[in-house]
């Protein structure tokens, strides 16, 4: 393709609207341009890099047993309330009403149109298992869409769903799939880690979330330096060491702290270590209090919490200070688990602790020297803290380390949810009716293209991964009105085209400087360069984006390097 010919609006300055890398290199290398809040079109040089992994996605689902169809991004109402998600899904999910009077809404997912497909043309356990998946565009009508196609209304994915009849079968296909998605990020060129996550609105027993490293990633992610252990931070587990062999239990000492409400003042106080008091924290559940314990330093994570009572996170949130006080009768600040008669929850950190500081359940009052079981016992003792730097690997016990990422992809275990609630069943071996054990695997393709960018650009531009850019090579006529030079870019763009190489031929009337700017700018893998030093000495420039790294050929032999540049990249994973 010749650049003269190609619709590539390159914006010399960041529009202001941009704020991440990726949204604002998208924008001036003329990838993208916005039509409304949230909501892109997708420019040839934007389209070819979506396209490119879109076919990625397609070989290793096909290779991985997965059969491609096409769904209808509009779904009737009545399958939503069926599986009783048309409330809970909450303001995202995008509802109207069609002249007939029917409820609708615009796809976000697909579960309940694969289930309802599924149980009206599947019935025996002889035709499963089955792993089906579609690339579509979704719409989810974000509060606050930004940061370009991270975070977008309307966006590019893969979503697939198996059906298996029993849970072996189940677990086989959940390992295919998590093989795939290794397959499909190491083929994308990307650094990514795959980690434990919370199922959250789409429901399930187990999923991983596969993440892209990044610097500029929404998501704290903790990784193992010495296993393959990973996780979000809502999944992170706590390692809680064993306790040491527990010291003399001292009795409890009533001290009069006035004022003190806050750790810091509280331990500064005393004259003791955070990790020497425990706060007791009040949060409603569906608007009924409860106690949860948590060692001085640490903080809640509310999912593990939610997760511990069996609810939603969004009914879930702190206690306000007059709830506080309506609940327990002590003002905020002085709680303490002794005597409550809320329900209490302690994370699994209480279990090492003794004689610690605890509130007295009095203004202006604390207390020293309590103890687990023997002054208070807890409903519930599990993990409930976020996890930090200070800990240690839950399986290995090797140091942690938090850094950021960007999730692109995510896979569930679903189990029956989806089924039982649609009803959608199959005879089993021994004529009995079952449910499908269901998965369901998701890849962000707009969204993967968007965070490539984030872990690949410097100060000049995009530096994509060979295997997704739009073009492996883009080769600069440094000199339109010589005809040597055109002579031999048209040459080698001819040879390279013939061997089945992507080249942009950039055959603009510009200067040097120009195409140099742009070529970095749009972070094709390969710059090639025929100029000065052609007619000087025959020579061609080749120089590698990523690297910077350069080298000078006579033309005869840059076609063949090219080649063999491009396709040692592209040799995929086994």
């Amino acid at each position: 393709m010749r650049f003269s010919q190609l619709l590539i609006p390159t914006l010399k300055e960041t529009p202001s609207e941009a704020e991440v890398a990726s949204h604002q290199l998208l924008l001036r290398a003329g990838f993208i341009r916005k039509l409304s809040s949230g909501i892109y079109s997708y420019l040839p040089l934007g389209l070819a890099t979506i396209r490119k992994v879109e076919r990625i996605v397609r070989e290793e689902m096909n290779r991985a047993g997965a059969q491609e169809l096409l769904l209808p991004m509009v779904q009737p109402g009545d399958l939503w309330k069926e599986s009783g998600r048309w409330e809970k899904y909450g303001p995202e999910l995008l509802r109207f009403t069609d002249r007939h009077a029917r409820e609708s809404c615009l796809g976000p997912t697909h579960e309940e149109v694969i289930t309802d497909l599924i149980r009206l043309n599947v019935h025996s356990y002889k035709e499963l298992p089955l792993n089906l998946y579609q690339i579509q565009t979704k719409f989810r009508d974000e509060i606050r869409p930004r940061f370009g196609l991270m975070r977008g209304r309307e966006f590019i994915m893969k979503d697939g769903y198996s059906f298996d009849a029993t849970e072996d079968g189940a677990d086989a296909t959940y390992r295919k799939m998590h093989e795939a998605y290794h397959r499909i990020f190491s083929r994308c060129g990307l650094a990514f880690r795959a980690v434990e996550a919370d199922t959250g609105t789409i429901g399930g027993s187990f999923s991983h979330e596969f993440m892209v490293l990044a610097d500029t990633g929404e998501d704290t992610i903790v990784i193992c330096k010495e296993c393959e252990y990973a996780a979000n931070m809502e999944k992170a587990r706590c390692k809680t060491p064993t306790a040491p062999t527990p010291p003399p239990l001292l009795a409890l000492e009533k001290i009069e702290t006035p004022g003190k409400k806050k750790v810091a003042a509280v331990t500064e106080f005393l004259k003791i270590s955070p990790k020497e008091l425990v706060k007791t924290l009040v949060y409603m559940v569906e608007e009924k209090p409860v106690a949860v314990l948590l060692r001085g330093d640490h903080e809640v994570q509310t999912v593990k919490l939610a997760n511990a009572l069996g609810v939603n996170t969004d009914n879930l949130r702190l206690a306000d200070d007059k709830e506080i006080f309506d609940s327990t009768g002590t003002p905020s600040g002085y709680l303490g688990p002794i005597g409550l008669t809320i329900p209490v929850l302690a994370d699994n950190e209480l279990t090492r602790m003794h004689n610690f500081a605890i509130g007295a359940n009095e203004k202006n009052f604390h207390l020293l020297n309590a103890n687990l079981n023997r002054d208070f016992t807890p409903q519930i003792i599990t993990d409930l803290r976020q996890i930090t730097s200070e800990d240690r690997c839950p399986l290995c016990g090797s140091n942690l380390e938090l850094t950021r990422g960007i999730e692109v992809g995510h896979i569930f275990k679903l189990g029956t949810k989806y089924s039982e609630a649609l009803k959608a069943s199959f005879l089993d071996n021994q004529g009995m009716e079952q449910p499908f054990i269901m998965g369901c695997y998701g890849i962000g393709v707009s969204r993967t293209v968007a965070a490539a960018i984030e872990q690949n650009h410097d100060k000049d531009g995009i530096i994509f991964p060979l295997p997704i850019a739009p073009f492996q090579v883009i080769l600069l006529n440094l000199s339109p009105k010589d005809e040597a030079i055109t002579s031999a870019a048209n040459e080698l763009y001819s040879q390279l085209g013939k061997a089945g190489i992507e080249v942009l031929l950039d055959d603009r009337d510009e200067r040097p400087g120009s195409k140099f700017k742009d070529a970095d700018l749009l972070g094709i893998p390969y710059r090639v360069m025929v100029g000065k030093s052609f007619s000087e000495k025959g020579l061609v420039e080749i120089r590698d984006r990523a690297t910077g790294t350069t080298l000078n050929l006579p033309l005869a032999e840059t076609g063949p390097k090219l080649v063999g540049l491009v396709r040692e990249a592209l040799v995929a994973p086994q």
